[in-house]
């Protein structure tokens, strides 16, 4: 027995060795961690059950019948995160640069079927070289079926994938499906066709990074979430990004311990907007002095900068956060933002997360270059996101909401259950001095002095419609309080809608503008 002992002790040291020391070494020289220190890091100590440790590949041409390294190439298992379940697969780029073999791919699809029956978060640490060249279809085919299990797990259990250095070709489609993606700066790239095809098909010269670094994804492509300066900052950030979000479906988000502080009156909340409604703000002020105190976790941050979402705590539960933002394009819809916020609003109601919209809209970004990039389409799914929605739905005008993205902004009109209105709410069809253009244009036309009629006729218009009240008297809007106020009135409201149910008519799915 203690030679048959010995014999497991030595196929689990070569297991745990990878690749091999050198190859450990030049992986540490790069920035990179292990995969198996990924893992260590990621969760609670001494939690970690590997799963497949010893399995190798099946692989016979092309002299691969001479290597084997027992887990070739993947670490899957079982653990948890600050107590709570989790399944991981962390790719060790040390063993064939993690590239993807067809008992690479069974492993991962072992711990996702495991994840799905269980009800837990998958969470992907990749680093890859793509498919294992060597099996052809056989590694094809092992994308496919990961792909096919996001896919069925979408909406259903939390999918995080984050890129720790290569992600190319048809690895990036596993991530792209998932619900968050994180990636590394400096380390990590993700693009389907790497700088030597595109420079040998489109004449362009560009860098890994150029093409598909952290940077890139972050505020160009909006591919990735979050871009971390390093591997300990992204694990550590996804580790905070589970904190707001349940283990499935059928679950909420966990509740954390909150003392509530006096009245919840926020006073610093009455002089945040500046005199002028034409002057820029930072609506992050505004969402800090509403939320619990640190607890805000902006997602996209760099990319779409005129919305604002991300996770927060009120009175210690989790809810997502849909902002305009005014100090980027004065907080206007575009393509970029409607999709970003479309985003975030389907996950938050695929896992129970609550929804607080605050507005600041001046409408949406007039141009050429949004109507021919589709625009309508892409406006359009923000709005069905909104109406599709049946988490609890609050809303709070800030400021200005003009036109058509006032009824996007999750408004009375597609079913949001509370709506408030500081009394600096301006809601009309457009600003007043576009609508007392239009208005009154022949009564200007005609005075001695049209330049002055206009401004006294825009002020007029401004008394008039620019004012949350007669949106009030329709009873659009709830209640318009004092900005003070609004914790006090989220915390009661979001505590009123916690059971809220809604019954929706039978449908195989809905067909959302793509």
């Amino acid at each position: 027995m203690q030679d048959k002992i010995q014999l497991l002790n030595s196929k689990i040291e070569q297991a745990l060795q990878g690749g091999g020391a050198e190859r450990i070494a030049k992986q540490h020289k790069q920035g990179k961690l292990t995969a198996r220190e990924r893992v260590q890091l990621l969760l609670d100590p001494d939690s970690f059950q590997e799963i497949g440790m010893l399995v190798t590949h099946r692989c016979t041409d092309f002299g691969m019948e001479n290597q084997h390294f027992p887990g070739d190439g993947v670490v899957t298992g079982y653990g948890t995160v600050n107590g709570r379940l989790v399944y991981v697969f962390s790719q060790d780029f040390t063993v064939f640069g993690g590239s993807l073999s067809e008992t690479h791919a069974q492993k991962i699809c072992k711990i996702m079927d495991l994840a799905m029956k269980n009800g837990a978060p998958v969470i992907g640490l990749n680093d890859s070289g793509g498919a294992r060249i060597q099996e052809g279809v056989m590694s094809l085919g092992g994308y496919a079926d990961i792909f096919w299990r996001n896919t069925l797990a979408s909406g259903v259990i939390p999918q995080i994938s984050a890129i720790m250095g290569p992600c190319a070709g048809g690895a990036v489609y596993s991530p792209a499906i998932t619900d968050f993606v994180m990636m590394v700066e400096n380390t990590s790239y993700m693009y389907v066709t790497g700088p030597n095809v595109v420079k040998t098909v489109t004449h362009e010269t560009v860098t890994h990074d150029e093409l598909g670094g952290a940077g890139t994804h972050a505020a160009k492509s909006g591919v990735t979430h979050f871009a971390c300066p390093n591997e300990a900052a992204c694990i550590e950030t996804l580790k905070q990004l589970l904190s707001y979000i349940p283990q499935n479906c059928e679950e909420t988000a966990p509740v954390y311990p909150y003392q509530p502080k006096d009245d919840e009156l926020r006073p610093q909340l009455n002089n945040i907007l500046p005199e002028s409604s034409m002057q820029p703000y930072d609506m992050r002020e505004v969402i800090n002095g509403i939320v619990d105190e640190n607890s805000f976790l902006e997602v996209h941050k760099d990319y779409a900068e005129n919305i604002v979402v991300g996770f927060a705590r009120i009175a210690g539960r989790s809810i997502g956060v849909v902002a305009n933002q005014p100090a980027y394009l004065a907080g206007v819809l575009d393509i970029n933002s409607s999709k970003k916020g479309a985003r975030f609003v389907r996950f938050c109601d695929a896992f129970n997360v609550p929804l607080l919209t605050l507005v600041d809209v001046p409408g949406f970004l007039p141009g050429t270059d949004q109507e021919w990039n589709g625009i309508i389409t892409n406006g359009a799914k923000l709005l069905y996101a909104f109406c599709e929605a049946t988490v609890p739905k609050v809303t709070v005008i800030v400021r200005k909401a003009y036109g058509g993205a006032y009824d996007v902004m999750n408004s009375k009109h597609i079913d949001a259950d509370l709506n408030f209105a500081w009394p600096s709410a301006e809601i009309a069809v457009m600003g007043a001095k576009g609508a007392a253009e239009i208005i009154f244009r022949h009564e200007i036309a005609a005075a001695p002095d049209p330049e002055a009629k206009l401004t006294e006729k825009e002020k007029e218009f401004t008394e008039t419609f620019a004012n949350p009240y007669r949106a009030a008297d329709h009873g659009f809007i709830d209640e318009v309080i004092h900005p003070q106020l609004t914790r006090k009135r989220l915390i009661q409201g979001f505590k009123m809608l916690e059971n809220k149910v809604v019954n929706l008519p039978r449908k195989k799915h809905g067909n959302i503008p793509l």
